[in-house]
């Protein structure tokens, strides 16, 4: 491997990484591609928000990435959100919801795919108990269900927690936000794990 170049260097100092670890960032350490800086800045801008609190920020990012089962960012936003006094609790049910999602996505996309009238009728079988009670608001929780569901490509969850962000006053752009957030932390994935 060649040397880690200084904004490779950087990008990993953020993540308390210190050395390379996955083929994908050797690759553009070793040409130092110009889209480091933009994956940094990119990367950076999921922290802050116009219209989600900084812990909020680091909930999302966390069930973001206990989503994309990637180790280096789940420790990276259970920190952050502890140093935005999240609860244990909070962290939990973050990294929950994005276990919660998984099943909801997969089969509430396959009842959409195949649009058979058969497959409505038969009970999901899912307990669901951590969406109706969550520890975090009921609003910020449709906002993580909505967000990890944008990641995973479920049309069906998209639009049902839309609907229920809408009916709980939540603003389009606070949507929005949550949604640029999730595909940020999902592209910071694919490079750093």
């Amino acid at each position: 491997m060649s040397n880690i170049s200084e904004t490779t260097q950087e990008l990993l100092a953020v993540f308390g990484e210190e050395q390379i670890n996955n083929g994908a960032l050797e690759i553009l350490n070793n040409c130092e591609f110009k889209y480091l800086k933009d994956l940094k800045l990119n990367f950076n801008s999921t922290l802050t928000s116009e219209h989600l609190t900084e812990k909020e920020c680091a909930l999302l990012g966390l069930s973001i990435a206990a989503n994309n089962q990637n180790g280096i960012l789940i420790k990276f936003y259970k920190n952050y959100a502890l140093k935005f006094e999240a609860t244990t609790d909070e962290i939990a049910e973050a990294v929950s919801c994005a276990s919660l999602l998984a099943s909801n996505n997969v089969f509430y996309r396959f009842r959409h795919f195949t649009q058979k009238e058969k497959y409505t009728q038969i009970p999901a079988r899912i307990r669901m108990q951590l969406m109706m009670k969550p520890v975090i608001s009921k609003e910020f929780f449709e906002l993580m269900s909505l967000a990890i569901s944008a990641v995973n490509g479920c049309e069906m969850c998209v639009n049902a927690h839309e609907d229920s962000l809408m009916k709980l006053g939540t603003k389009e752009e606070r949507i929005f936000d949550a949604v640029r957030i999730a595909s940020l932390v999902t592209a910071t994935g694919k490079i750093i794990y």
